[in-house]
């Protein structure tokens, strides 16, 4: 492949709507292989979606979107974000695992259960990726993952988490564990705060704990987070840090990593642009960069060549993660 096509794969864009525009599908025609199906930020805040996607969306309308997504890229990673316990994006498309208190009474195996189900209705539709699970151990202030997670006790949320991958995975369906290094305590919310996590080293180990059971269950795709945590990086936001990353390869995660949103104050934080994190994120050692695709994507690809051109991004660290991004898309196929 080609460096302009490397360039393409390494994007995730974010759409909120079924609709596939001419610009995501020359996106795909040129060398993309994966696409978000997101939703709205009032949806995203309210933790549901609204009555009116729920009404007007169905299997067949989902379906003929990830059709028209693989007859451009071949087998394609169309990622969503589908959680145990927080947004929905499938809503009543699929079945759901219940709320946190049923969940925590609920033993392992019928939680992998279920998670299998679910999943299996979203491969049926063309969906092949889960931005999930939230496996953050979330103890203080989190306004940003309120309603999201699965509790404060570290071991719980590795169960729970875990047996979500067993059955997520088992469905043919990739499952993301996120946001690595984990959020026990921020001052704001990433998506429109410089938002910082407390604490140093000490405070992230129990966090460390749903991490690494994710990998031992074999989770092929890890999200970093949005945000400063000075604890593992204190200058460069996680997504962007490639002392996070290395962290996270240094628990034996061999998988993909994905960025968190690059659109995120909490990683621009007034100091550089959308293009200049997608370079920042691939040189730190992001395979796949989640982005609005209300991005110029051109821009973002033109951004990262020219930083292959100038050394300031080496060549096959590009080719790593554009590697990486079509070996899972073609485990799709």
């Amino acid at each position: 492949m080609c460096l302009e096509a490397d360039a393409h794969a390494v994007l995730l864009p974010a759409i909120d709507d079924l609709m596939l525009t001419d610009p995501m599908a020359r996106f795909l025609d040129q060398g993309g292989r994966a696409l978000l199906i997101g939703e709205t930020r009032a949806e995203y805040v309210a933790r549901r979606m609204s009555d009116a996607r729920c009404r007007g969306e169905s299997a067949d309308k989902l379906r003929a979107l990830t059709d028209r997504i693989t007859g451009l890229a071949g087998p394609a990673l169309v990622a969503l974000d589908q959680e145990p316990s927080g947004i929905r994006r499938l809503h009543g498309l699929v079945p759901q695992l219940p709320d946190n208190q049923v969940l925590y009474a609920m033993a392992s195996e019928e939680i992998e259960r279920v998670a299998f189900r679910m999943a299996q209705a979203a491969r049926g539709m063309g969906v092949t990726m889960f931005l999930s699970p939230v496996i953050d151990v979330v103890t203080g202030r989190n306004p940003w993952l309120q309603g999201r997670t699965l509790g404060t006790d570290a071991a719980e949320v590795a169960r729970i988490g875990c047996a979500f991958i067993r059955g997520v995975e088992a469905a043919g369906v990739v499952a993301t564990a996120k946001h690595f290094p984990g959020h026990h305590d921020i001052d704001g919310d990433p998506a429109v705060d410089a938002a910082t996590v407390s604490g140093g080293a000490d405070a992230l180990a129990p966090g460390m704990v749903p991490f690494r059971a994710a990998i031992a269950a074999g989770v092929r795709a890890a999200m970093t987070g949005p945000s400063l945590v000075p604890g593992m990086d204190a200058v460069m936001p996680s997504s962007l840090s490639a002392t996070t990353i290395a962290a996270l390869r240094g628990l034996g995660f061999t998988g993909m990593v994905v960025s968190d949103d690059l659109d995120a104050i909490g990683t621009l934080r007034g100091q550089r642009d959308v293009p200049t994190a997608a370079v920042e994120a691939l040189r730190a050692g992001s395979d796949l960069l989640l982005l609005s695709a209300a991005n110029d994507l051109e821009q973002v690809r033109t951004r990262i060549l020219s930083a292959v051109a100038e050394g300031s991004l080496p060549e096959e660290r590009l080719t790593e993660a554009a590697v990486r991004v079509r070996a899972l898309a073609g485990s799709m196929g």
